[in-house]
C-alpha cells in the first residue's frame, strides 16, 4: 500500500483520493466512469510508475490536467526519470521543455532537434509554437 500512495503522490493523485467517501477503497466503476479525464490520466500515470519500468511512454499523458498541475507531475517525474529512460510525446511544450532532447515533429519527419534552449534559439517552428502557446496561455488568464 505504501508503493501505491507514493504513485499516487508522484501523479498529484493522492489529495484526489483522499476525498472520496472510501479513499483508496473507493469503487470507481467501469472505465474510471466517476473520474474526470485528469484523473483518469493520473491514474493511468501511477499505475505505470507503479510497475518501475526502465522505459516510460507518456503519450500526451498530461492533456487533461492543468498547468498546475502538470507542472506538481512533472516536478515529481523528474526525480525518477534519471532511473529509466522516459519519452514524452505532447502538444504542450510546456510538458517537454526540461527533456534532455525535444524532437519536433512536422509532417511525418523530424524537423528540429535540441534542448528547449538550442530551439529557442534557432527561431524555427518550436520557437513560433511556444510563442502561441505562451500567447495563449496570457490570454486565457485575461
Amino acid at each position: 500500500m505504501e508503493e501505491v500512495i507514493a504513485a499516487a503522490k508522484l501523479a498529484a493523485l493522492h489529495t484526489d483520493i483522499m476525498g472520496l467517501k472510501e479513499g483508496y477503497e473507493t469503487l470507481v466503476g467501469e472505465r474510471g466512469i466517476t473520474l474526470s479525464g485528469g484523473q483518469k490520466q493520473r491514474t493511468a500515470i501511477a499505475r505505470a510508475l507503479l510497475r518501475k519500468p526502465q522505459l516510460l511512454i507518456f503519450d500526451d499523458a498530461l492533456s487533461a490536467v492543468d498547468t498546475a498541475t502538470e507542472d506538481v507531475i512533472l516536478g515529481s517525474l523528474r526525480e525518477i526519470m534519471h532511473e529509466q529512460t522516459t519519452i514524452l510525446i505532447a502538444h504542450r511544450l510546456s510538458t517537454v521543455k526540461n527533456c534532455a532532447m525535444i524532437i519536433v515533429l512536422d509532417e511525418a519527419t523530424i524537423a528540429e532537434r535540441g534542448t528547449h534552449e538550442e530551439l529557442l534559439a534557432k527561431k524555427g517552428i518550436y520557437a513560433e509554437m511556444y510563442e502561441r502557446q505562451l500567447l495563449e496561455e496570457e490570454i486565457v488568464q485575461y
